[in-house]
């Protein structure tokens, strides 16, 4: 029913718009590294909003000193390259917008300090607790300033679902860019360290201009106040070594918490939907889900953000994806925590049963203006109702976008395990709108990782790879894949994307164009950045890696010259939505809503409405 009168609306009123995304209003974003003694490298973001043909000048302020680098309104791509400053003197640099022939200022600037060495990165200094290091990180605006700060999880001892034993209990952390500490949340001993156990979302959930922090707690969480929240002294592990689920925990109460992005401060905690229920019942390996009573099933999670109602953001809480497949959406509004909707296959027998991944993605499928979770290989609509399953099962990577633009909407392509008593493609592409098979391959192979983007310069649309060939979206074989199958940045001057893994990037059929030295990936084994977004500068992606001590984050900026401008890509809602869920389970690079790389058409006007603090 509810199709039928979308339709209907849609075709008797076709003019009506959709209401615009509520979104963070960031400041120009500048940013700017030495290249040698005397020479900068100056990049700033144009916003969503803004005239794409937008002009702008851009000054060097030394002192007291103000000069005008630009002799003529700067119309092409937003990088400058200052080829005089002093490397003895501070220079903040400014950028403003010329609208209607006048300047007008921006929010925002950069400060490069004296004697700053030539290096391509941004140093963050962390307190990182002894034992443990740098692990997954999220962005958000979480005072209101227009920049970008930084949730970090500071790993401990972890261990995966499938291994026995004790753990540290996950901490996070919030970062400034300038190093400023905002503050420090304990996750608690009820909280066990693993990858698959604590998904976190960073994001601007009622519209207040100030990003929120939200996740699982347990008993024994401490805020960024101190405040406790639950029992302190209760201890809900098995301790008892010989135990199947020795270190695990099984029973006590589970909650979620929305925390205040300033302070770290816990603003509200429900318990947590669903809760363990039948713990045999989250399915196994087996073709039907399976059983299992170890805690490894019942303990995989996700997380994600999506705007299901198109205007705001919910967050979506995720238990479960071999057997029993659980999602529960929250809204965070006035203060208040409420349930929105939740979608629960309840048993094996369900055809949305065991569809998930170690991965989920969020995107607009069916182009009503409010978004679908896609869910591996399954898909569940904006009103919590299944879209449709395709049967495929589980997987371990998963990518949604234009990735065939000669074709319309979007597609999803998945690697997917072979699992025990199943059979069926290790490789599928399908139609994100209705689920419709459009590529099938690797019939009964188990495969385990896989990616799919433009990343040729000479090519339009996505090749994918997961082995030693490499082909385009319809199946047909191009040539040898790339020798890096985990990750993707935009870093040079084209469209088409770079293959990012560890601590270094590639050109296809180039070879390796940048190298992180002193730097490490994240906590696992997939070699996944701490986050790769666009957090500043212009419309390329930024590289936020662990110092090999692990006392800092490093923030790593292209420095190369492009000659294309665009808004910057936060501003695209399905690119920022695949940041907020970057980090979950087994980390995936994001996708825009639309197709960007070689011989795209003008990236469409987003949506969207900026929302600034008070």
């Amino acid at each position: 029913m509810k199709r039928v009168t979308i339709v209907f609306i849609l075709v008797a009123f076709s003019t009506l718009a959709f209401a615009q995304r509520q979104m963070e209003n960031l400041d120009r974003g500048i940013v700017a590294v030495r290249q040698a003694a005397d020479s900068v490298f100056v990049s700033w973001r144009i916003l969503g909003t803004e005239d794409p043909n937008i002009a702008f000048n851009i000054y060097r302020n030394t002192g007291a000193i103000k000069n005008k680098l630009n002799a003529k309104p700067l119309t092409g791509p937003t990088f400058f390259v200052d080829t005089q400053a002093d490397s003895t003197k501070d220079h903040v640099y400014e950028v403003k917008a010329i609208v209607s022939g006048k300047e007008v200022a921006s929010k925002g600037s950069f400060l490069l300090k004296a004697n700053t060495p030539v290096q391509q990165y941004l140093n963050i200094p962390l307190k990182t607790p002894q034992g443990y290091r740098p692990g997954d990180a999220s962005v958000g605006d979480l005072d209101g300033d227009g920049q970008y700060d930084i949730v970090l999880h500071q790993t401990g001892r972890g261990r995966d679902n499938s291994f026995t034993g004790l753990t540290d209990p996950p901490i996070f952390q919030a970062y400034k860019m300038d190093g400023t500490m905002l503050w420090e949340i304990n996750l608690g001993k009820n909280i066990r360290e693993g990858a698959h156990y604590t998904q976190f979302m960073v994001y601007d959930l009622d519209g207040d201009g100030i990003a929120e922090f939200a996740c699982k707690t347990a008993d024994g969480t401490v805020d960024g106040k101190g405040k406790v929240i639950g029992d302190p002294n209760a201890d809900w592990r098995d301790t008892v070594p010989t135990s199947r689920t020795f270190g695990k925990i099984m029973t006590g109460p589970e909650y979620f918490t929305i925390f205040n992005g300033k302070t770290g401060e816990a603003m509200a905690t429900a318990d947590y939907i669903p809760s363990r229920g039948n713990t045999a019942g989250w399915g196994g390996h087996g073709g039907n889900g399976g059983t299992d009573n170890s805690g490894n099933r019942v303990d995989r999670f996700l997380a994600c953000i999506a705007y299901l109602d198109g205007e705001r953001p919910s967050v979506v809480m995720c238990r479960g994806y071999y057997g029993r497949t659980v999602l529960a959406a929250w809204d965070w509004r006035g203060g208040k925590l409420s349930s929105r909707w939740v979608f629960d296959t309840k048993d094996g027998e369900n055809p949305f049963s065991g569809m998930g991944n170690h991965n989920l993605s969020v995107a607009d499928v069916d182009g009503d203006g409010k978004d679908e979770i896609i869910y591996g290989s399954m898909c569940v609509d904006d009103d919590g109702t299944g879209l449709y399953s395709t049967g495929f099962r589980h997987g371990d990577a998963l990518h949604v976008g234009d990735l065939d633009p000669d074709r319309p909407g979007l597609e999803v392509f998945g690697i997917h395990e072979i699992e025990d008593n199943t059979k069926g493609p290790g490789v599928v592409v399908y139609d994100a709108k209705t689920g419709k098979t459009l590529v099938r391959m690797e019939e009964d192979n188990d495969i385990g990782r896989g990616v799919a983007e433009n990343i040729d310069p000479n090519y339009k649309g996505a090749y994918m790879w997961w082995g030693r060939n490499l082909y385009n979206m319809k199946g047909e074989l191009v040539g040898p894949a790339p020798r890096s199958g985990n990750f993707l940045i935009w870093w040079d001057g084209d469209l088409s994307r770079e293959l990012l893994n560890a601590n270094y990037i590639e050109k296809y059929q180039k070879g390796r164009i940048f190298t992180a030295t002193g730097a490490s990936f994240a906590v696992g084994s997939k070699a996944t950045p701490v986050v790769s977004a666009d957090l500043f500068g212009d419309w390329r992606e930024e590289l936020v890696l662990r110092s090999e001590d692990n006392q800092s984050l490093r923030i790593y900026t292209t420095t190369i010259p492009t000659e294309h401008r665009n808004y910057t890509l936060m501003h695209d809602p399905q690119y920022r939505l695949s940041i907020a869920w970057q980090n979950v389970g087994y980390n995936m690079p994001p996708h825009t809503g639309f197709y960007f790389g070689t011989g795209m058409q003008k990236a469409p006007k987003p949506n969207i409405k900026l929302i600034s603090a008070p």
